[in-house]
């Protein structure tokens, strides 16, 4: 990401043991690496809601799509009670219907 190679790792290493002194550079890098990991956690977090509201977003645009391409197959719900036949004009099941072929 920064590209930090191990050589400028142990020059920021040696200046911090110069600057803070080696009774403090434990503490300071114990907070350090706590500070790393709730910024890691956080950012995780933040991507994982993008995603999903991209997903979503996603989703909505593609049964938008299907809906304006094929207005006419639409879920019938049948009456609770009653059987779930095909009514008897119509040769296919209501639960699953066909797609006409589309060349599009």
């Amino acid at each position: 990401m920064f590209d930090i190679g191990f050589l400028e790792l142990v020059l920021v290493g040696v200046v911090a043991l110069l600057v803070v002194g080696p009774e403090r550079l434990p503490k300071l890098a114990r907070t350090a690496g706590l500070w790393m990991g709730r910024a890691r956690r956080t950012l995780a977090t933040v991507k994982a809601e993008i995603d999903s509201e991209l997903k979503a977003e996603e989703l909505k645009e593609i049964l938008a799509k299907q809906a304006r391409e094929n207005p006419l197959e639409t879920l019938i719900e049948m009456p609770i009670g009653k059987p779930s036949a095909p009514p008897p004009s119509s040769p296919q099941n209501p639960a699953a219907p066909s797609k006409p072929d589309s060349t599009t």
